[in-house]
């Protein structure tokens, strides 16, 4: 494990809620976080991040501050920004994790659909950036760690939505790094591969021999993407921005884009 002694390092993290959430993993001593989930409009249920943020109080000793917002909105960024301001006094790193994804050809997708997983993907991804570039980081710098994907490498059938929105993202990456690079900003975009423990791997279904077209030989772990994301987000990546790290063993590069086999999945239209 990769232990760094650092200084408070307050920290924005913004996740999709919801079954299967990527929850962050902290590795670095001295962090105070705030989880930010992503959320529909109106709904007031429990919040599986906060007890996220229970277990990293009790396993770190720092300080973990939950809140909720809907990235399509503004307005909510803005205060779960100000009430972490109100709470830390500063944000230095801002992780953009919202993300909405789900099997689906293009002749099926309705037109809903697909506006969705834009306005959560890009949309979020740009709203939530500009709102604390405006809040803070225009005047104090930062780091932005936007969590996007390889699916639009090559084109994966079921995957025009999702593809197409984290393409976005990391063209909205090499953008803002060379205009808020003045501002002492860095922006950068990580790209995970199949990673166990995740909702997407479990519904995928990944078999042992699957693994043998990988270079590495094996899935990867949400430890690994959790120290890939503290790379890009640690003075250790201090001369690098406007870059998108690929982290999947290699995987893009060998797997199979079996596309005729992934069409032959039954999927009914998405009607978001």
């Amino acid at each position: 494990m990769w232990h760094a002694s650092v200084r408070a390092v307050p920290v924005l993290a913004v996740c999709r809620q919801g079954r299967g959430s990527r929850q962050p993993a902290c590795r670095l001593r001295g962090l105070g976080l705030a989880l930010a989930e992503e959320r529909s409009p109106g709904k007031n249920r429990a919040s599986p991040f906060s007890q996220a943020s229970k277990k990293l109080v009790a396993a770190t000793g720092q300080q973990c501050l939950p809140l909720s917002i809907d990235v399509r909105q503004p307005q909510t960024i803005v205060a779960a920004v100000e009430e972490a301001l109100r709470e830390f006094k500063r944000i230095d790193i801002l992780v953009n994790g919202a993300a909405g994804n789900f099997l689906c050809p293009a002749s099926a997708l309705s037109f809903n659909a697909f506006k969705t997983v834009m306005d959560i993907d890009t949309l979020g991804t740009f709203n939530t950036s500009k709102v604390l570039f405006e809040k803070y980081f225009r005047d104090h710098g930062g780091v932005i760690v936007n969590i996007t994907a390889t699916l639009g490498y090559r084109g994966q059938a079921l995957q025009v939505h999702a593809g197409t929105a984290k393409a976005a993202i990391d063209a909205m990456t090499r953008h803002l790094a060379v205009e808020w690079g003045p501002n002492n900003i860095r922006v950068n975009s990580l790209a995970p591969g199949p990673i166990t423990g995740t909702e997407g791997f479990r519904r995928l279904g990944k078999e042992a021999s699957q693994f043998d077209t990988i270079p590495l030989h094996r899935a990867g772990n949400k430890t690994e993407i959790a120290h890939s994301t503290l790379y890009l987000a640690s003075p250790l990546s201090s001369y690098v921005t406007g870059t998108t790290l690929v982290v999947d063993g290699g995987s893009w590069l060998t797997s199979a884009n079996n596309f005729p086999a992934l069409l032959g999945i039954a999927s009914s239209s998405a009607k978001l």
